[in-house]
């Protein structure tokens, strides 16, 4: 489990209810009328939003998002070092029990590949469709939590518009007046909150995730492919350690852009 991710809502939780709680009256913060309305109105419209089988796999996001990735850069690497290692001292066809024993998939099939004798360019072709494939699943699992951080906030609207309805209904009787007004506010609170400390958050983790596996899915074909051409191992991973350095030097380069084309707009 990834410690951070868990700290942070927790932490989240903790200093939002401990402000609420020195304000005074925390109960007041507590309403049965606005949970409903923006939580069974989310769930509603995205149960509308996407099939059963899309939603089903909802708890499985969740779970990712508090995962701590299990894939480590240095591991990948060395162990397709050690794979170049051995094809070189034994041949390609050796290959094939580390192919079954891999505990990645993906790794799995792009060795057999390669012990099968499959064409260098074919090889390259068929892992990047599957790569392609999987960054789609991830961007549409991550497009269920997004549209669950748009939909909260609009629903906690709707809640505040039915406070205010309820409010001026009841205009003859000063006594219902803050039943009503306490239900217009909370639903946008609880819209903000849960859109701005859950749904975005974990779509952003999940991003984050995403980007990192299918960076190392690369670096697997990358290496794949270094390994059918019979390269030195040494050269091995020096490719795949500027393989690495590279993309990290193009994220930096795209965020420091993003940031100034910011602020030349701020300006």
């Amino acid at each position: 489990m990834d410690i951070i991710t868990v700290i942070g809502v927790i932490a989240g939780l903790a200093l939002i209810s401990g402000a609420i709680i020195l304000g005074g009256q925390a109960f007041m913060f507590v309403s049965l009328e606005s949970i409903m309305i923006v939580g069974g109105g989310t769930l509603a419209a995205v149960m509308i939003n996407y099939s059963y089988e899309k939603l089903s796999k909802l708890p499985d996001l969740i779970r990712i998002a508090f995962q701590k990735s299990d894939q480590d850069s240095e591991e990948v690497i060395q162990l397709l070092v050690d794979l170049a290692e051995k094809a070189r001292r034994e041949g390609l066809l050796a290959l094939e029990q580390d192919a079954m024993e891999a505990d990645d998939e993906f790794l799995q099939k792009g060795i057999q590949l390669v012990v099968d004798g499959t064409d260098p360019e074919l090889v390259r072709n068929i892992l990047e469709t599957k790569l392609t494939f999987l960054e789609e699943r991830h961007h549409e699992g991550q497009g269920i939590l997004r549209r669950m951080g748009k939909l909260s906030p609009a629903f906690g609207m709707i809640g505040t518009l039915i406070g205010l309805i309820q409010m001026l209904a009841e205009l003859d009787d000063p006594t219902e007046l803050g039943q009503g007004m306490a239900v217009a506010l909370l639903t946008t609170f609880y819209g903000a909150l849960a859109a701005n400390l859950i749904f975005i958050p974990m779509a952003g983790k999940l991003e984050t995730t995403s980007h990192d596996e299918i960076l190392m899915k690369e670096v697997m074909i990358e290496g794949i492919l270094s390994i059918q051409a019979g390269e030195n191992p040494r050269i091995v991973e020096e490719k795949l350690r500027a393989f690495l350095a590279d993309s990290e030097n193009v994220e930096e380069e795209a965020y420091e852009a993003e940031v100034g084309t910011e602020g030349v707009a701020m300006e």
